[in-house]
């Protein structure tokens, strides 16, 4: 028989990449996920995960059952709301920011579509400008998105440092007008960017706009130029350019705005489970 908590520890170890982050979301000792994931390969008769210096990874076998230990928690979730007297139901339109989607967004949403199975979640991707815009006219019921320093909407999930970022610093550096990769207005770190160039009188040049952050890390893994992002959310294969080598950039704020008029049962209990996951995250 497999235990559904080892089953849970098992997932949240490979969402997270650590047995401590993974504790910390489930909300356990670091020794209860271990002894966990020790019984479940026991049980099994297999290893499941292996470690580096850097990450627990999944191993063959951890992948080959990742896919029905999710499902295992899927029908647990299920059941549980059937008969759960007060269980969510509806629909909630979430517009989240293309930065966020490719770092946190997996590990934070997976439990509350777990654990709301009743609940209809429509994933809105794209620029933090672009996500406030629809929201004004009605298109989306909870934004998590980027706003400056001094913007009081919504409430604060978490302030993160903005950073300069390339391939070959030095290289970049060098070669005449700063050449930029950025997303298209409005976009908040391209304002922000460009504000700090021009206090400081540094020439710069658009080099690659891109929607996508994908498209904008594989210019900048190229070598085209230089990218600006939130420090935790860096891309792998890019330096960040020290520090008095570009002007100092203004730190950007992640934040959770509710339409007026929507359902508040599912804004309250999305935007909890969203602040509990990332600020449990982030305080690891």
């Amino acid at each position: 028989m497999l235990g559904l908590s080892q089953l849970r520890s098992f997932v949240a170890v490979e969402q997270m990449g650590s047995f401590t982050l993974a504790a910390e979301r489930l909300g356990l000792g670091q020794s209860t996920v271990s002894q966990h994931i020790q019984r479940l390969e026991t049980a099994l008769g297999r290893k499941l995960l292996a470690r580096d210096t850097h990450k627990v990874m999944l191993t063959g076998d951890g992948e080959a059952l990742l896919s029905h230990a999710r499902a295992m928690l899927s029908i647990e979730g299920q059941v549980q709301s059937l008969f759960k007297s007060h269980s969510l139901r509806g629909s909630l339109r979430l517009g989240v920011s293309e930065d966020f989607v490719t770092s946190q967004l997996p590990a934070v949403l997976e439990d509350f579509v777990r654990s709301h199975p009743s609940v209809d979640l429509e994933l809105t991707v794209a620029l933090s400008g672009v996500l406030y815009e629809m929201q004004d006219n009605g298109e989306i019921d909870l934004v998590l998105a980027k706003r400056r320093l001094g913007d009081a909407r919504g409430k604060l999930v978490y302030r993160e440092p903005l950073v300069w970022l390339a391939r070959d610093p030095e290289r970049v550096l060098a070669s005449g007008p700063l050449p930029l990769i950025a997303f298209p207005p409005p976009s908040v770190t391209r304002v922000i960017a460009l504000e700090a160039l021009g206090r400081n009188g540094v020439p710069w040049r658009i080099v690659c706009t891109c929607g996508s952050l994908s498209g904008l890390t594989a210019a900048a893994r190229a070598g085209m130029g230089v990218l600006v992002q939130p420090r935790s959310m860096a891309p792998s294969g890019l330096k960040e350019i020290a520090a008095g080598k570009l002007p100092a950039l203004e730190d950007v704020e992640f934040v959770l705005v509710p339409r007026k008029g929507a359902d508040q049962a599912l804004v309250s209990a999305l935007s909890d489970d969203i602040l509990q996951k990332v600020r449990g995250l982030k305080s690891a």
